[in-house]
């Protein structure tokens, strides 16, 4: 258990994923996000999450092309990336687990330039967890640069307040 990696366990689609636990901040209810026009598809729009304003990705969208509005139980998980914070929607977040090391696969799907941010498999007994790297998200998506940008402005102009 030494070298283990504790993750946090989501669903999106049908599938499982998983985010190191070291990332994220909080696991929020599907509260209100305040929708921004013009922004793409996968943005959901901010939240305010003690204080800080977070932009909120919706991760069926991202997977999936469609939005996970409809979940009953989705829910935000608050994530801190080196360049932003920044939340994504679930269908539901399930579990905190640990992952023995030998229990990952690295996968060809890597090398595939939309799905950089899938770093390896977890292979658990009857199930099978793919791993997500929220700095990877963050770098691969369309219009998160500027997002990025504008987030670091805000942040800016509320120190100085």
């Amino acid at each position: 258990m030494e070298n283990s990696q504790k993750v946090v366990v989501f669903d999106s689609g049908n599938e499982e994923y998983a985010i190191s636990i070291e990332t994220v901040l909080s696991i929020e209810k599907n509260d209100t996000i305040t929708p921004i026009p013009h922004l793409p598809s996968f943005m959901l729009g901010i939240i305010n999450v003690r204080g800080e304003l977070v932009p909120v990705l919706d991760f069926e969208e991202i997977l999936y092309h469609r939005s996970s509005e409809d979940f009953e139980q989705a829910k935000i998980l608050v994530l801190k990336t080196n360049q932003l914070s920044l939340a994504i929607r679930v269908k539901d977040a399930k579990e905190i687990i640990d992952i023995e090391p030998e229990n990952l696969k690295q996968v060809g799907l890597v090398a595939y330039s939309n799905t950089t941010y899938f770093t390896a498999i977890a292979h658990l007994e009857d199930r099978l967890i793919t791993m997500v790297d929220p700095a990877i998200l963050v770098n691969s998506l369309d219009g998160m640069k500027e997002i990025q940008e504008y987030m670091n402005e805000v942040k800016k102009e509320q120190i100085s307040i």
